[in-house]
């Protein structure tokens, strides 16, 4: 018997961030996946203009999820046509009938939504995630929605039930990101230049949807520093990681006897601020606006208004965010199942650039390493069967194993 996973989301490509790897590794497996998206996400973003117009992107993004699911191995991609934000204006029972007729078609084992707090709260999420899990409580009794059972379809539950979350980890991209750049700087003896249009604009919107999904802890800023201005001092902490969008500066070292040392000219598109961040170091080198200059920020720390500056600050900033280190950077939360896709990676961000009017970016643009980090586990709360209460803080446990 050929067991089935559904995925029933609002938008395409939620099935991405939700559980791109894990539908990838089922599918390898040999389980038959679909993918059902309850929108055409036709009120999105159009983040690339040679791809759609606003008149065009419904219909551009349901191709795009036909990509993403070849992508990922799913072998049904289906894009209804309900209205991308309007679903808490609906009946939710038209919804409710939707799912369900769904899961009396494709008959699934499993079934994946979203859960109650709709990922990060959007209202779409958390619609069709009640909905879905109404629908999975319904659909094994015939009394329900009877004109479908009328029309040929059987009565049938799927086993269980899952809703995706999003546990909040105290990862850093900055940290993983400066380890890259700086053994890309040593092995190759180049700059750290990237190309300021597409890394750019790609690493903004990686930064955006990590940071919103709970995938680092990074406090993420665009700031305008005044020609002259230090925006790093030497032999302060290294806590941010800067990427210059506009404008020049220099990288100044300061000798013992106050002399000053140009090391090198830093332009659109150039890193700086790497090695400290990578290494835990205090800066080497101050790094000076030779014009007015605007950054990306990545910053550990909360910003603090009254942060003092220079090597003796006392006051450098707010509460760090994160770390990369200890194995209890992630809290889990409400999460019961835990899925390593570290393997499947490409396969998730290969769908993800799939859908190319939402995420213009490529495979290659950032580490396989870091994205392994920061996206390389999928966490799924179990609703049905309900999980039963233990009565007992002690597991019984055989002879042989010591007790």
């Amino acid at each position: 018997m050929t067991r089935r996973l559904l995925c029933v989301f609002a938008h395409p490509d939620d099935e991405v961030f939700c559980a791109g790897g894990t539908i990838a590794k089922y599918s390898e497996q040999g389980y038959e996946i679909m993918v059902v998206s309850v929108t055409k996400g036709d009120a999105g973003q159009i983040r690339d203009a040679n791809i759609a117009t606003r008149r065009t992107l419904g219909s551009v993004r349901a191709g795009e999820l036909q990509k993403s699911c070849q992508c990922l191995g799913a072998q049904h991609a289906v894009c209804l046509d309900y209205g991308d934000g309007t679903l808490k204006k609906l009946d939710i029972q038209v919804l409710v009938a939707e799912v369900v007729k769904i899961i009396r078609q494709f008959r699934p084992e499993v079934v994946i939504t979203f859960g109650p707090d709709g990922a990060y709260g959007h209202p779409d999420h958390i619609v069709i995630g009640e909905a879905t899990t109404t629908a999975c409580s319904l659909a094994g009794d015939p009394r329900q929605f009877p004109t479908q059972i009328e029309d040929g379809l059987q009565a049938f539950a799927p086993t269980t039930l899952f809703h995706s979350v999003f546990p909040r980890s105290r990862r850093l991209m900055l940290e993983t990101l400066s380890k890259w750049l700086v053994s890309r700087k040593s092995r190759s003896g180049a700059t750290n230049q990237i190309d300021p249009l597409e890394f750019v604009r790609a690493l903004l919107l990686f930064a955006e949807e990590t940071t919103m999904l709970n995938y680092s802890s990074d406090r993420i800023d665009v700031n305008w520093y005044p020609s002259g201005f230090y925006i790093i001092e030497q032999g302060e902490m290294a806590k941010d990681l800067y990427l210059i969008l506009s404008g020049r500066a220099k990288a100044v070292l300061e000798h013992e006897d106050g002399s000053l040392e140009v090391l090198n000219d830093l332009e659109p598109g150039n890193f700086f601020g790497e090695m400290g961040v990578a290494l835990h170091q205090r800066r080497m080198a101050h790094v000076i606006a030779q014009e007015n200059v605007t950054c990306l920020v990545m910053s550990m720390t909360e910003a603090v208004l009254f942060a003092g500056r220079g090597s003796d600050a006392t006051i450098t900033g707010g509460a760090d965010r994160g770390s990369e280190a200890a194995e209890a950077v992630i809290d889990v939360g409400r999460a019961t199942h835990c899925i390593d896709v570290r393997d499947y990676m490409m396969n998730k961000i290969n769908a993800m650039s799939a859908h190319r009017s939402q995420y213009p970016i490529t495979p290659e643009m950032f580490p396989l390493d870091m994205l392994k980090d920061l996206m390389g586990r999928e966490y799924f709360v179990q609703i049905l069967p309900r999980p039963q209460l233990i009565d007992t803080l002690f597991l019984e446990t055989t002879r042989e194993q010591g007790v």
